[in-house]
């Protein structure tokens, strides 16, 4: 038997993220991945590169120490192999590439800054279709701070994916309008409209965040009756009261709103009554990424 270490580093528009995993290889056996740590860090990008077009010098300091110590981290895990992947807020800021480069010289932390496109094939990447039945028709809905990446299955299959610019953090700062809005609404129903069963699976901390809170066991979906019954309670509470009676963390106190808002809209408009809540992400996508491409 032999145990593999392989890092993903997530850099969102809301928070970053370094996901380790032991990789478990025995002859004959399929490969066993065991998530070993997760290591999150509340610097908003996003809030930066969507209302200002740039990374300030104040995140871009913090960033670089957050992939310093990730460095750390990793070398004292005994990782062999990471990859580090920027999304939206990254990639859109006038100053990203300068950011990438600094990052790069002085945490020697190499960054890939990733399309939605890019982002959605690394996520299909994953088990997510173990949780499939034939039967079914599955919606994935990954709602980041700065983009939302919508993909279709069929069979097992991908039928069509999308990625829009609608997130937590862009809605909180009133970035979003209208016409995003009917936009996805569109594709939504044109693209699901010719199946009878739809389940949505939902992506992301804010959904992971809100399947804990319901208290259901893993591997129970939350029914959509449920999801519109916690957002319109969690949208008549203020932003205190969020963190000290729900004991939300600060910075997921005001993002779980939108969010929330943009689940229960995918889902009303494919029909979806059950949110399948895997716990499957970007950085879980990476590590397979990586590991098969290594391998």
């Amino acid at each position: 038997m032999v145990v593999r270490k392989l890092a993903a580093i997530d850099i969102g528009s809301n928070a970053i993220r370094l996901l380790i995993h032991n990789v478990i290889e025995e002859k004959g056996k399929k490969a066993q991945f065991k998530k070993n740590a997760l290591i999150r860090v509340p610097i908003r990008l996003g809030e930066d590169s969507f209302t200002i077009g740039e990374i300030s010098d104040k995140n871009s300091d913090r960033l670089i120490k957050a992939m310093q110590a990730f460095k750390l981290l990793m070398e004292v895990h005994g990782v062999e192999k990471y990859m580090a992947c920027a999304t939206s807020a990254i990639r859109e800021a006038n100053n990203g590439q300068e950011v990438v480069a600094k990052v790069l010289a002085e945490s020697d932390v190499e960054i890939e800054v990733i399309d939605g496109k890019r982002e959605a094939s690394i996520i299909a990447s994953t088990d997510l279709k173990n949780l499939m039945q034939g039967d079914a028709t599955y919606l994935y809905v990954d709602v980041g701070g700065g983009s939302t990446e919508f993909t279709l299955f069929s069979d097992e299959k991908v039928l069509v994916s999308k990625s829009f610019k609608i997130g937590t953090v862009r809605l909180l700062n009133n970035l979003v309008n209208d016409t995003i809005w009917v936009q996805i609404k569109e594709w939504v129903t044109t693209h699901t409209r010719e199946h009878q069963k739809v389940e949505i699976i939902g992506s992301g901390g804010n959904i992971n965040k809100l399947h804990k809170m319901s208290g259901r066991k893993q591997g129970q979906p939350l029914s959509y009756i449920w999801l519109n019954a916690q957002y319109h309670f969690l949208d008549s509470m203020d932003y205190d009261d969020r963190v000290s009676e729900l004991g939300l963390n600060t910075d997921r106190a005001d993002v779980i709103v939108p969010a929330t808002r943009i689940f229960l809209s995918a889902a009303k408009w494919s029909g979806a009554k059950k949110i399948h809540v895997p716990q499957i992400g970007l950085s879980d996508g990476i590590i397979k990424t990586l590991y098969y491409r290594e391998s």
